[in-house]
């Protein structure tokens, strides 16, 4: 079982209470990096605060038995949760399910359980969403911020939000994805 350490805060949304639950909560920050999809850093990861305030839980057998219509609703709630609130109310509600069936109700179990980096890369890709890029970010914050030493393995050598430890490097990582995204579609075209 991997020894992990814990931040009191990640840096990822600029609300000192979201940023200390994804930091405290593992089922939190997995939920943060499910909704990290075509939506910025900051609204991604403010959705489990929104969602824990909106059913008042986040424990994920309850989510998973949560009626669909009503997480739902939930999700689209003024402020909405996501851009996609039908998609990522069912994509988080599997995640809930996975996390409560195979893992006893602890997100941690994914990394803490796992024996090494291609264990953990099988576990995260069992999630409903969770493709070579979430991964590899996940990796990267598990690694630098929790020191999971089996997400090591899996971290990239590029800037991730593994490196965000401030507001300011949110910004600066934000700033670094902009222009690489930029670079990329310039090199397309």
């Amino acid at each position: 079982m991997a020894t992990v350490t814990k931040p009191d805060r990640l840096y990822y949304t600029g609300n000192d209470d979201a940023d200390r639950l994804i930091a405290k909560d593992p089922f939190a920050l997995v939920m943060g990096f499910a909704l990290d999809q075509q939506i910025p850093v900051p609204t991604a990861f403010s959705g489990p605060l929104k969602l824990k305030q909106r059913l008042g839980t986040l424990d994920p057998g309850k989510i998973a038995a949560t009626d669909p219509a009503k997480l739902e609703a939930a999700f689209r709630e003024k402020p909405a949760i996501h851009r996609f609130p039908g998609n990522m109310s069912r994509r988080v509600q599997e995640i809930a399910a996975i996390v409560s069936q195979e893992y006893g109700g602890d997100a941690a179990r994914l990394w803490t359980d796992a024996a090494d980096g291609a264990d953990l890369h099988r576990r995260l890709s069992e999630l409903p969403g969770f493709g070579e890029m979430t991964i590899k970010s996940l990796s990267a914050v598990l690694a630098k911020r929790f020191g999971v030493e089996p997400a090591r393995e899996l971290a990239p050598n590029h800037p991730t939000l593994g490196d965000v430890d401030s507001p300011e490097a949110l910004e600066a990582y934000q700033a670094k994805k902009r222009a690489y995204k930029a670079k990329l579609k310039a090199e397309r075209q």
